[in-house]
């Protein structure tokens, strides 16, 4: 029964290495979702995630000849350093196997607190047999680092704050699942001091283990788990945490790698805090439920459960964000090759805000623009504009959820210039980054020049660029570079410039 784990839960001992968390109001996610929406800030403790509660009361427990031996576990980072710092703090020698992806800040932090690291497996699964390994033939104990009653109380402490935190019970609460340890030690307080508390555990569509168990009803092993979540890259959920999951949590639900990073913006606009992709599951989680239950009014809490992530990974993130909102539309759209004809396709638009416009030069008859709007979650939009654009004649196809699309295309489009273009100049651009700043350019030049290379992405940033190219004919190359300083937008001509003539210029400049 998960009642006898209240005990249990009460009495860990974890507050020799972990902090208590505040639950922090979010003012701007609560204004989106219509309802009063909290977060718990486990990345606020000294490794940056809850993992170093249930560490702790694990080791802690150990016998003096278990400690003597030292400790073994397997983890992609956050349970490692959670390990490693219990270790430091009770003077137990630590082996941490840890997965190759796991992420460098993780494999650093863990080093820094002492333990020995032993890169093994590209999944938490392999390192953990690994780690299994080590137990027979070192002696070492086996710190799980989620199917583990001393481990499950530990992290159930992190419900203990909350419901003396928060004002009166909420009416949902959002747990990040992997293994199922927080989810399963949260419930079973929650559900015995709160019992009218909808408690919903969330997933990464990619390694939804808990989920997949819950179908088949009883736990099974996936054939493969997605790594962007590393934190919640579990293949099986643990025994003694799926019966507790089973008995206490209402429901599980999934989201997706957009979605998740679309939480990451969230938290950093409520808190100025970056949350790592395991961390921002339930923010996804509460956002997407209460989407899809219609849910206003309610008050709701969501873990942050972790902020280790590499700082190159932001790009990634970043990149993904605006799509996961539904606030970034992809599409490709075919448009006739002949001057004027990109132009005519900027009219068409309107005064939406680009994001990106890729093009190069294709057949004398057509070229394919690959293009990003900015538009506005849950309206109708984009489906009248392309309904729109198809009046117009214009092929149109929507990219927004082709995952090929958003992680190669956008970067790859282009080549190199056919044969059929001679004459072509290549500038850099800079202009103030505001609605319709890119048709002002293409009305500046006017249908004089045919454009032949377009590349635009917004950054955000105060400055839009974009590289273009057009057939410019060696009599109006004067008046050219007169339109540009008439249009009063800092350019640079990038005719010559060796990255346009080893990838993009015509094949006999090599």
């Amino acid at each position: 029964m998960a009642q006898s784990y209240i005990k249990r839960i009460l009495n860990a001992q974890v507050y020799d290495v972990a902090r208590e968390t505040p639950l922090d109001a979010a003012p701007l996610l609560s204004a989106r979702l219509g309802n009063q929406a909290f977060l718990k800030r486990e990345d606020l403790q000294p490794v940056f995630s809850f993992k170093c509660r249930g560490a702790y009361n694990k080791m802690v427990n150990l016998d003096e000849a278990a400690r003597a031996a030292g400790v073994v576990a397997a983890s992609a980072g956050n349970h490692a350093q959670g390990v490693a710092l219990a270790a430091a703090k009770l003077g137990i020698k630590a082996t941490i196997v840890m997965p190759v992806t796991t992420p460098l800040i993780k494999v650093d932090a863990v080093k820094a607190l002492g333990a020995k690291v032993v890169m093994h497996g590209d999944s938490f699964d392999e390192a953990a047999v690994r780690a299994r390994a080590l137990t027979e033939s070192e002696g070492f104990t086996f710190i799980h680092p989620f199917d583990d009653p001393d481990v499950i109380a530990g992290q159930g402490t992190v419900a203990v704050e909350m419901v003396r935190q928060a004002q009166q019970p909420l009416d949902y609460v959002f747990v990040c699942c992997g293994g199922g340890g927080l989810l399963a030690g949260m419930a079973a307080y929650l559900r015995y001091v709160w019992p009218h508390t909808r408690i919903i555990g969330v997933e990464p569509e990619d390694a939804a283990c808990v989920q997949a168990a819950l179908a088949k009803g009883r736990r099974v092993t996936l054939r493969e788990v997605g790594l962007f979540a590393d934190g919640c890259a579990v293949a099986q959920v643990g025994k003694e945490t799926f019966r507790l999951i089973r008995e206490c949590v209402d429901d599980v639900i999934t989201v997706s790698t957009d979605e998740i990073c679309a939480a990451v913006k969230d938290i950093f606009e409520d808190t100025r805090a970056i949350a790592e992709p395991a961390g921002a599951l339930a923010v996804a989680g509460m956002k997407k439920y209460s989407a899809e239950h219609d849910v206003k009014g309610a008050s709701m809490a969501a873990t942050v459960s972790g902020a280790n992530t590499n700082f190159d990974r932001l790009r990634y993130i970043s990149e993904r964000t605006e799509i996961g909102e539904r606030r970034e539309a992809v599409l490709s759209v075919t448009i006739p090759e002949r001057p004027g004809a990109f132009k005519a396709f900027c009219h068409a638009i309107g005064k939406r805000n680009v994001t990106e416009f890729n093009y190069r030069y294709e057949t004398a008859a057509e070229a394919r623009v690959f293009v990003g709007l900015t538009v506005t979650p849950g309206d109708d939009s984009l489906d009248a504009l392309q309904d729109a654009l198809r009046e117009k004649g214009y092929r149109v196809l929507d990219m927004t959820d082709n995952e090929t699309a958003k992680l190669h295309l956008r970067h790859m489009v282009g080549g190199r210039l056919s044969e059929d273009i001679s004459d072509e100049m290549v500038f850099r651009v800079e202009f103030p980054e505001r609605p319709g700043s890119l048709l002002q350019f293409l009305t500046v030049l006017g249908n004089e020049y045919s454009i032949s290379l377009f590349h635009y992405r917004n950054h955000g940033a105060a400055f839009g660029r974009i590289l273009v190219g057009m057939q410019v004919p060696e009599g109006k190359r004067a008046a050219l570079r007169k339109a540009l300083n008439r249009l009063g937008y800092r350019f640079w001509e990038e005719t010559d410039n060796p990255a346009y003539r080893e990838y993009l210029g015509p094949a006999e400049q090599i």
